[in-house]
């Protein structure tokens, strides 16, 4: 039995990002062992999850990882916890667009069979809330609504006039939060600021964000709402082992680079890689026998200065890759290894230059590898997404190694693959194989 439930907002920005980090707090704080996810590739608030429950942070797409695996993902991800809370994503019926509301949040309750709560700000409204609370609970029945927590109110009097009007539409008033200036996570221009880039002032907040939900929140209805969702009957999702000797892969860490997959690190590890930690803005080195490197995604436009400053990671990584040593890099680490992010040197692995731009890219990618790299294999048919402000001037003749929409992304060769596209590797564990592989072929020379 998974307890769970579906924390929803009308819309982006009605605060569900704060209220389900503070539910996920606030239980832990009750003494339940919480496992929190998020709906989409988001790696963002996965980050405040992971703070608030003390777990790694999981994500539940069904276009990333496909329909079958969400259920097997959220027994793995929540096995050894008594509840599960899944924060959703932009609207509730907001997916993926032209797919009537595919990868919506919606969409992911119904899969995973899981009640929803609806976060409402209410600041500028009174009754008006009911009917769209109404409206949210009878546009797709399929999906059960099951009570509304109100955010941003601004008196006693604002509440009750809310209240009052909510009682006919029969859906139940599990929360009331007023306005609180103190609590809330700095933004940027891709959403929210990590948690890792703010690690003493999350921390530092996290009592105030427990206490303020479970003030204003009925932590006992959210549980036996949670409990009262059915059996699951798939079993766990647990990545496929692969015997062979073990190798160090490292991987870039620190604020710089806090966007990957915790289901990818974990295909490795079954892959008999150990995935140590670099962090590019402070280490000097690399790990000792280390013999392939994963650059996952972050901010280092934010970085950069201190990224080139430090020039000796950047020559060891830039001669271990010219000796052949395999690397696979995304979004982030696409930018670290070109010539150049804004200007200021990188450490030059791929004959490109990278600028931050006015206008971001995001959405979802269907991709198809152009060659053979050391990620996949010339055909490969994947599912992604990409999500950056920054573009990349690649020089003449150089192989990509994704095509999508009649464009090609990316960098590829026998021993390398970098690109925009982010892939979680539970939809196609083969990646995260013949990485492993070539990971390990290398360290035996």
């Amino acid at each position: 039995m998974v307890a769970r439930v579906v924390v929803a907002a009308p819309g982006s920005g009605h605060g569900k990002t704060t209220i389900a980090a503070g539910l996920m707090a606030a239980l832990r704080e009750a003494g339940h062992r919480v496992s929190g996810h998020k709906v989409g590739p988001d790696f963002i608030d996965p980050s405040y999850h992971a703070l608030a429950t003390g777990r790694p942070a999981r994500n539940l797409d069904p276009f990333l990882q496909g329909e079958d695996r969400l259920i097997p993902l959220l027994r793995h991800g929540s096995a050894g916890a008594d509840i599960a809370v899944i924060e959703g994503v932009m609207g509730l019926f907001d997916g993926a667009l032209g797919t009537e509301g595919y990868a919506s949040t919606a969409h992911v309750a119904r899969l995973l069979d899981a009640p929803v709560v609806l976060v409402v700000d209410a600041s500028a409204a009174s009754r008006s809330v009911a009917a769209t609370v109404l409206g949210f609970a009878s546009y797709d029945t399929r999906v059960r609504l099951a009570g509304v927590i109100l955010n941003k109110l601004g008196s006693q009097r604002h509440l009750d006039e809310i209240a009052s009007a909510l009682e006919a539409t029969g859906v139940p008033l599990l929360g009331a939060l007023y306005r609180n200036e103190e609590i809330h996570a700095p933004s940027r221009h891709l959403g929210l600021v990590p948690a890792a880039e703010r690690a003493d002032d999350a921390q530092r907040v996290l009592p105030s964000l427990a206490a303020w939900v479970r003030d204003g929140v009925d932590l006992e209805a959210i549980v036996r709402i949670a409990s009262g969702a059915s059996r699951l009957s798939a079993p766990a999702w647990e990545p496929p082992v692969v015997d062979g000797r073990r190798v160090t892969v490292a991987a870039a860490g620190g604020p710089a680079f806090t966007f990957r997959y915790t289901e990818n690190i974990e295909l490795l590890a079954a892959c008999g890689v150990d995935v140590v930690d670099v962090d590019p803005l402070r280490d000097k080195t690399l790990p000792d026998g280390c013999a392939g490197l994963y650059f996952g995604g972050g901010f280092p436009e934010v970085h950069a200065a201190e990224l080139s400053a430090n020039t000796a990671l950047r020559a060891e990584v830039a001669s271990a890759i010219s000796r052949g040593m395999p690397v696979s890099a995304e979004c982030a680490g696409l930018l670290y290894l070109c010539q150049s992010l804004d200007d200021v040197p990188m450490v030059g692995a791929v004959p490109a230059d990278a600028k931050m731009t006015a206008r971001g890219k995001l959405g979802y990618r269907r991709a198809v590898a152009v060659e053979d790299n050391v990620l996949a294999t010339a055909g490969q048919r994947v599912t992604g997404h990409e999500f950056h402000r920054t573009e990349v001037t690649p020089a003449h003749g150089a192989t990509a190694a994704w095509g999508w929409d009649r464009q090609l992304d990316g960098f590829a060769s026998p021993t390398l693959h970098a690109s925009y596209l982010h892939v979680h590797w539970a939809g196609y564990p083969e990646l995260a194989q013949r990485f492993a592989e070539r990971v390990r072929a290398h360290g035996s020379v």
